[in-house]
């Protein structure tokens, strides 16, 4: 019942004042004709009657100009008491309902000031009128409270809204946060599937390219070599469409059947199958392990492999001597991963070296790690990168002890 009310007086404010106002004005017509017994009433009611109406009509503009109906009603209601009518609630009616709007619209502070002001007038007109009076005690401590009313329950009404508004300030303040976050997650998404892709065709394709040159070279007179390759590069291919199907799964639904057969994501212990990759297109590489071999976490092996193969992938393409060396070394904390040429794996016509060094540099940063990629003092080409070995569980040991510390 109490909803309906509220969505009734919501959609027609105007209606809702008109019947209010009515009412008001038929309380205070009433207030005129009552009186105490033994009080004298004036003979002549028509002043009071017309100070009333026009005091209604001021709570017209009550909502939208409260200052204007609050002055009004003050000036309406202290004439009435002035020509000797007792303010009785009837009488104070208009000046209730405006000082309630006053209170609703205006800052605290103001409406307690004016509060303040509108009681001592309206007390001070009631005891100048009849100072020797029986009812001192009616005409002044009666309007103070009556006058209270409005103030305290539009003061409520106003921190009320004002609570909604925050709450609503707030949802919609959490709506856009995760709006955005989720578009910061997809775009974090969509660009790890780039590197990804990246990384799978590039270095496929590029292996692939010289395989076959390499055949096409010897199919006249070295047939059966031509032939060895020939079968490598289709291993090659289908390496890439594994890869390429992998990569291309985190996109399937996860109803998919098709997805639960993806290889799990590659790491350094598939780095013999790379370098005989790149081998069987021609190209040398030379792995040199340091340090005792450690377990890698499951991102950090991934980052490596497509580094090294990122980095072998640009020495296949540009590298003047065909041949490469990769060195892994491995200490307590980190993993050390240096691909050397001595030749230049950066095309001239693409500053800083395209996608491929920023993937690689993205993935690096991804994990915890640097890297660094730049022709050598010395001649040729070197990418050289530093990995922890256990970025996320060394981090969340050190929050751990922080938090454990008293």
């Amino acid at each position: 019942m109490t909803s309906n009310i509220e969505r009734f007086t919501e959609r027609h404010p105007h209606a809702v004042d008109t019947m209010a106002i009515l009412a008001l004005f038929a309380c205070t017509a009433l207030g005129t004709s009552l009186s105490l017994p033994g009080a004298d009433l004036p003979r002549d009611d028509r002043i009071a009657t017309l100070l009333a109406a026009v005091s209604c009509l001021s709570l017209l503009r009550a909502r939208s100009h409260p200052r204007f109906a609050v002055a009004v009603t003050t000036v309406c209601t202290v004439a009435t008491g002035a020509l000797g009518y007792l303010p009785t609630p009837l009488l104070l009616a208009p000046l209730m309902m405006a000082l309630y709007w006053f209170a609703v619209r205006t800052d605290s502070k103001i409406t307690r000031w004016y509060g303040l002001v509108i009681m001592a007038m309206v007390v001070s007109t009631a005891i100048l009128d009849k100072p020797n009076s029986d009812m001192l005690l009616l005409r002044t401590v009666g309007p103070v409270l009556w006058l209270l009313l409005p103030l305290v329950g539009g003061g409520s009404a106003r921190m009320r809204h004002d609570y909604l508004q925050s709450v609503h300030a707030r949802a919609a303040y959490a709506e856009r946060t995760r709006e955005e976050e989720a578009r910061l997650r997809v775009a974090e998404e969509r660009m790890r599937i780039a590197r990804e892709l990246h990384d799978v065709v590039a270095h496929h394709m590029a292996v692939a390219h010289a395989q076959a040159g390499t055949a096409a070279h010897l199919a006249r007179t070295h047939p059966e070599q031509a032939q060895k390759i020939l079968a490598d590069l289709a291993g090659t291919t289908s390496s890439a469409l594994l890869e390429l199907r992998a990569t291309v799964g985190v996109l399937r639904h996860a109803e998919d059947s098709e997805a639960e057969s993806l290889e799990p994501a590659p790491g350094l212990s598939r780095l013999p199958e790379l370098v005989a990759a790149c081998e069987s297109a021609g190209f040398a590489v030379t792995v040199v392990n340091e340090g005792e071999v450690r377990p890698l976490s499951p991102g950090v092996d991934l980052t490596a492999y497509r580094i090294i193969q990122e980095a072998l992938t640009n020495a296949t393409k540009h590298a003047s001597d065909h041949a490469a060396r990769v060195r892994l070394g491995y200490s307590d904390t980190f993993l050390t991963i240096t691909v050397t040429n001595d030749g230049t794996t950066v095309p001239p016509t693409v500053p800083g070296g395209g996608y491929g060094l920023m993937g690689m540099r993205e993935r690096a940063n991804s994990v915890g790690g640097n890297l660094r990629a730049g022709p050598r003092p010395e001649g040729g080409f070197e990418v050289a990168t530093a990995l922890p070995i256990q970025p996320y569980t060394q981090a969340n040991s050190l929050a751990e002890r922080q938090e454990a510390t008293p």
